[in-house]
């Protein structure tokens, strides 16, 4: 009895030192990672705490994310006082890219969303009985009185944040296409205004808007049911660059990658990071799906964390396998 209890206690001393060796060869024990989010904006939480999950496999220990405004975070990346955000997107955060110091102090890597889209919405039942399908429509006072809320006679344009990349595109193109005497680009705190505007909607008045996906806007306001998206008369990007789609339709946006974006001294010392944000792929539907929730009630921290969990649950292999190739890099 004695014997066989002695070699119980071998085996499990063997079991814990087989456990604790196995975790120190992980490539971020002993390491900690600076993760930073924009400031503002809804649903950006859930994939970075996907992330930190991953992370946390590869033994890193995550610091509480920093928040900060676009230009700020791109600056802290670029000076290392961050690490990394997983929502840099492409090619609208070009120019905050290029201003921070670009290649030479950032790097970005991996694909987490592909064909992030961004547009102008009006509501489907002014755009019917007026026959408007084209933002150049709006250089009629006639057409743009019809989006007043404010008595002006101007059309409100619920749009971007300053600050934001989509600000810039959205000011460029309201010179390019001739509407400042008829449009007024309402800005502020852009969910408040939201908001605003969807209690406009559901007492039947007229809506104009800017909004984008990832975004839980497009599962409340949805797309061909309750708004329609405008075409622009021509591409009037801030890079000059063609917006056109190969349908004939143009939204005024060029589709969006969303991808790491992180500081290149911590990505050369850290491989198994670089190879994991190479690897992670979120779609689009799941991002969509879990920001409603989010804009529905589930939006505490540590719900949001669980929304985290179960997705990775649902997806089990794949996250192992991103982790799994990330602790080989060398």
């Amino acid at each position: 009895m004695s014997h066989m209890n002695s070699a119980a206690r071998i085996l499990t001393i063997a079991v814990v030192l087989a456990a604790s060796a196995a975790r120190s060869q992980m490539p971020g024990e002993g390491k900690s990672v600076q993760p930073i989010v924009p400031a503002g904006i809804s649903g950006v939480a859930f994939q970075h705490d996907v992330v930190q999950l991953a992370l946390e496999q590869l033994g890193y220990k995550v610091k509480p994310v920093l928040e900060a405004d676009y230009p700020a975070l791109h600056l802290a990346i670029a000076q290392g006082q961050a690490d990394y955000t997983a929502n840099h997107w492409v090619p609208v955060h070009n120019s905050f890219y290029d201003q921070a110091g670009g290649d030479a102090v950032m790097e970005r890597v991996g694909k987490i969303v592909e064909g992030a889209g961004q547009g102008y919405f009006i509501d489907k039942i002014t755009a019917e009985k007026y026959k408007i399908n084209n933002l150049k429509q709006f250089q009629s006072p006639e057409i743009a009185k019809l989006f007043d809320s404010d008595g002006d006679g101007k059309a409100d344009l619920t749009g971007c944040n300053p600050g934001w990349g989509c600000e810039r595109e959205i000011e460029h193109q309201l010179d390019a296409y001739k509407l400042r005497d008829t449009v007024n680009h309402e800005q502020g705190s852009y969910f408040a205004l939201v908001a605003d505007m969807i209690t406009r909607h559901e007492a039947g008045q007229p809506i104009f808007f800017y909004t984008w996906s990832p975004q839980w806007v497009g599962a409340v306001l949805r797309p061909g049911r309750d708004v329609v998206q405008l075409n622009v008369p021509f591409s009037a990007s801030t890079d000059g660059g063609d917006t056109a789609l190969p349908d004939g339709l143009n939204p005024g946006f060029k589709a969006n990658d969303i991808v790491f974006l992180a500081n290149k001294k911590f990505l050369a010392s850290n491989p198994a990071v670089k190879r994991l944000f190479k690897s992670i792929r979120i779609p689009l539907d799941d991002i969509n799906s879990m920001i409603l929730r989010q804009h529905e009630g589930e939006d505490q921290p540590d719900q949001i964390v669980s929304q985290a969990r179960e997705w990775v649950s649902k997806n089990q292999a794949q996250f192992d396998g991103w982790v799994k190739d990330a602790a080989a890099a060398k």
